[in-house]
């Protein structure tokens, strides 16, 4: 299959490994390729979009089940091992033929607009290509919208409400704005989404239900790569090198509104926390929460030859001595 991608290796996981081994794995990878972190990096830039793909798929049961059929099938055959984490796998050899998709894109296209049943169906999207949309539900027939015949009669359908699922990421989530949503009758919907949505809400809209019944568009937002939110709090975690640790100063800060300047305190420590106020999450009364700075001092690992030779120079006239104290205790 061309453009095969193993979204297992992408995360750096297991094949069985659990829903939070996968999500852990995400956050650690997202953070070290994001784009805020690597201005200008191309090969970056695709590496994080590699990622979040790979973490839609693997991080939804139903998604995850459909997906692992066609790993295997790529990897000439071979089937997984059952083990405690896996997901349960629904039978899917019916529903499409691995071989019918030469192009893996197409396939994950597919995937990502195919869902199952409403009963049993994860929070996802609910993009749902109309011309598909009963190929995957076999022997349910097609919703009759405003009438009916009976004996020759034409009565009108009662109202019926309909639930959908919609996945926004935070941004997206906090400033509101226009989103369009694809349902599994075939429609589209363009909705203006309120600002501050939060993970669980719904959302009513009223007479785009089933013949005029209304319509819960219930919403499910990602998690986010750097930023976690904690009620009204945003909590994340700002990675700082040795000499911005040590000298302290303006850092530059990512928000939900932006890059903001914050002061750093010389000399400080990984695991301290800092507070922008007001950079938080709206409440509803016109006030916001705050968003947490966690600091993580990161020390690199391959530096270069001038790097070398000013660490080589510090280490000569430091005057921090940390083990002084412990060498004095021996003489005693």
């Amino acid at each position: 299959m061309q453009n095969f991608r193993d979204y297992y290796r992408i995360l750096d996981v297991e094949p069985d490994a659990s829903g939070a081994d996968i999500k852990q794995s995400f956050r650690r990878l997202a953070r070290r390729y994001h784009p805020d972190m690597n201005p200008g990096d191309k090969v970056a830039e695709d590496q994080f979009k590699d990622i979040n793909e790979a973490y839609e798929v693997l991080s939804d049961p139903y998604k995850r089940s459909q997906y692992d059929p066609i790993r295997d099938w790529h990897n000439n055959g071979k089937k997984r091992k059952p083990t405690k984490k896996a997901p349960l796998k629904r039978q899917v050899a019916e529903e499409f033929d691995p071989r019918s998709y030469k192009d893996f894109d197409r396939f994950v296209e597919d995937l990502i607009n195919r869902s199952p049943d409403i009963s049993e169906r994860p929070p996802a999207s609910v993009k749902v290509d109309p011309r598909a949309k009963d190929a995957f539900r076999p022997g349910v027939k097609k919703t009759e919208y405003t009438v009916r015949e009976s004996n020759g009669t034409r009565t009108k359908e009662r109202p019926r409400n309909i639930e959908a699922r919609l996945t926004l990421p935070l941004e997206k989530a906090y400033r509101g704005g226009k989103e369009r949503i694809r349902l599994e009758d075939g429609r589209s919907l363009e909705v203006e989404m309120p600002p501050a949505i939060v993970n669980g809400q719904k959302i009513r809209l009223r007479g785009q239900g089933l013949h005029g019944g209304d319509l819960y568009l219930k919403i499910t937002v990602q998690p986010h790569s750097f930023f976690e939110l904690q009620g009204t709090d945003i909590f994340c975690r700002l990675p700082l090198t040795p000499s911005e640790a040590v000298l302290g100063g303006p850092i530059d800060v990512p928000t939900l509104d932006g890059l903001v300047k914050m002061s750093v305190p010389a000399g400080v420590r990984s695991g301290k926390r800092l507070r922008l106020a007001n950079k938080g999450y709206p409440r509803g009364n016109s006030s916001r929460g705050d968003q947490l700075v966690e600091i993580e001092v990161i020390f690199p690992t391959d530096i270069g030859a001038q790097e070398k030779e000013l660490y080589e120079k510090l280490r000569q006239i430091e005057v921090c001595q940390p083990r002084q104290a412990a060498i004095a205790s021996l003489k005693l």
